[in-house]
């Protein structure tokens, strides 16, 4: 099971998510309150151990600056909230994580339809959605909701490749909580090891 830990804002919340066997650590450079520079997630970046991917997240960002900052903080993927298209998401290769919108538990309503189109075999999908409405495990990253409450059923749910999370293991905007951080990345290991015994 593949487990970012998103929104990150300091090395000491970065370190900790790697101490406890986060796979990645995104940084939020996008309108939001748990929003970094490019100069605070750099030092984050270089201050962390060699494991934990380093994971951008842009809205509709031009593909020179995503491209620029990607090399400027060491980053590894990049995550696309925006409306992106099929070609910016192809210039960034295996760096793109496409999020896909998704309303309601019964069916699969995507907001962006040419979003959709952008995840192609070769781009990781980023599902925002009800874990409900997914079975695909191959691909689907699920988030949106996700804390150490709900993530067991979640995953049992969905059966995703891996899990999303920031404000469910926060004690505010962009502050981890090192006691949720713990307990998300352990319940994340033990249902994915539950969910393959069946």
């Amino acid at each position: 099971m593949w487990v970012k830990i998103c929104g990150i804002t300091s090395l000491e919340d970065a370190l900790t998510a790697s101490t406890f066997g986060a796979d990645a650590v995104g940084f939020v450079f996008a309108d939001s309150p748990r929003r970094v520079t490019l100069e605070t997630a750099r030092s984050i970046s270089l201050g962390m151990p060699a494991g934990p991917k380093r994971v951008g997240v842009f809205v509709d960002s031009p593909l020179e600056e995503v491209q620029e900052t990607i090399r400027y903080c060491g980053l590894d993927l990049v995550q696309l909230h925006g409306t992106e298209s099929p070609e910016y998401c192809s210039e960034l290769r295996d760096k793109a994580i496409k999020a896909i919108r998704v309303r309601g538990t019964g069916s699969v309503a995507v907001s962006d339809p040419e979003g959709l189109k952008a995840a192609r075999e070769d781009i990781m999908r980023l599902l925002r959605a009800s874990p409900a409405v997914f079975g695909d495990r191959t691909r689907a990253i699920i988030a949106g909701g996700l804390r150490p409450l709900n993530l067991a059923h979640a995953i049992d749910l969905a059966r995703p490749y891996g899990v999303d999370v920031s404000s469910g293991v926060e004690v505010e905007p962009g502050r981890k909580d090192p006691v949720l951080m713990y307990e998300f990345i352990e319940k994340a290991r033990k249902a994915d090891f539950e969910v393959s015994r069946c």
